[in-house]
């Protein structure tokens, strides 16, 4: 099996948890040729780890790297207290947006819920030898996996490569959101995306989330909106990015912004709407039981909102909706509680970070002689860096 090549840095579609003597040369190897054959980066251990590494650590790494997590459930899982430690970290994740996909391959769902069968032998065997803190980590874990919806392979099942296919075309629906092109994010950037993730709470799938980006022009509210939307969308059903609203609405109306946003997140065609009020109408009755994200960008005037925002209630439970704008007021008057204010102090800082650089890619010229032509500095310089060298040699 071909690993696409992809650094360990990176963030991975998808992570596969499972036991090695139960599915690697099997279950597990097949999903996995099959998830890398649709091109979606997928981490196994024997894989993707350079020798060498502290596994571990580096597992632990990649879990929070990635953006799904397949827990493949086979008879001798709960054997390994390895393949516990690392669902409890899965679990963990999952709080911050990890989507977890439980697959209970030849083996009862509520033998993991409860610890029964060759799950209750397994727990029954680390009771001897772990300390009863780790080992109720692990029966949580374990009966919250169990809880989620995923797939059941029976022993006996026929047909095997169908059930990986339909796992696959799952994973495929979830990461296949088109990513939008965003430029090069400033120094800072990063930490403001984060700063958003958290007021956006993906994790929470009972509540509706609508939050707002505010600031004056040029200071990259947009290229924010699109960095979190890139980061997120997969988490969603059915994800949409309308831009430059203010524009769009003065040229061509509210129902035709509308007609985009239906279009895409109902995936119809020729939506033709005779007002906005109809449109508003629309999009409270058909969406309100999807779970969707949805961004508005620059946004000026409250019937803006009015028409494609509406109330909370407009969506299905675990959606979010994203708003920028340079009005902040506009955003006290639809009672956004959520606000993430880009200041210029940023920008500022951005710019001062560069111009530092430049100033010591100066002094280094200056020392070394590099990029204007004069002999390097001899003398006790040159064997003061000669010593570190070996210092690290």
């Amino acid at each position: 099996m071909a690993a696409k090549t992809r650094s360990l840095a990176s963030i991975y579609d998808v992570f596969l948890s499972f036991r090695g003597e139960d599915t690697r040369h099997g279950f597990t190897g097949n999903l996995y040729k099959a998830l890398d054959d649709r091109g979606i980066y997928t981490f196994i251990d024997d894989q993707e780890l350079p020798r060498g590494d502290q596994i571990t650590s580096a597992l632990s790494k990649a879990i929070q790297e990635s953006r799904i997590a397949i827990t493949v459930l086979s008879q001798n899982y709960a054997s390994s207290s390895f393949c516990l430690d690392e669902l409890v970290t899965i679990l963990h994740c999952k709080r911050k947006g990890l989507l977890v996909i439980p697959v209970f391959y030849k083996i009862d769902p509520s033998d993991v819920r409860h610890q029964k069968g060759s799950y209750g032998e397994a727990m029954a065997k680390h009771q001897k030898r772990f300390k009863a803190k780790k080992l109720q980590k692990w029966r949580m874990a374990l009966q919250q996996v169990a809880d989620l919806s995923g797939y059941h392979f029976k022993d006996g099942d026929s047909y095997e490569y169908k059930f990986i296919g339909s796992i696959v075309e799952e994973v495929s629906r979830k990461i296949n959101r088109a990513y939008l092109h965003a430029v090069d994010y400033p120094f800072g950037q990063w930490s403001q995306v984060m700063e958003v993730r958290k007021l956006l709470d993906v994790g929470s799938h009972d509540v509706v989330h609508i939050i707002g980006i505010h600031g004056m022009g040029g200071l990259g509210k947009t290229t924010l909106a699109l960095a979190v939307y890139n980061l997120i969308a997969h988490h969603f059903d059915k994800s949409c990015f309308l831009e430059n609203v203010r524009e769009e609405s003065n040229k061509h109306g509210l129902k035709h912004l509308q007609s985009i946003l239906l279009s895409k997140l109902l995936g119809e065609k020729d939506i033709n709407l005779t007002s906005w009020q109809e449109g508003a109408s629309m999009i409270r009755h058909r969406l309100r039981r999807k779970k969707i994200l949805l961004i508005l960008d620059d946004v000026d005037k409250r019937e803006q909102l009015k028409a494609i925002v509406g109330r909370s209630d407009w969506f299905g439970p675990g959606s979010r909706v994203i708003i920028t704008t340079r009005d902040k007021h506009l955003l006290k008057y639809h009672q956004v509680e959520r606000t993430y204010e880009v200041t210029k102090s940023l920008v500022n800082t951005s710019i001062l970070v560069i111009s530092l650089i430049k100033s010591l890619v100066r002094l280094i010229g200056r020392i070394t002689g590099i990029g204007n032509n004069k002999a390097p500095v001899t003398g006790s310089t040159k064997k003061k860096n000669r010593g570190c060298k070996e210092d690290f040699a």
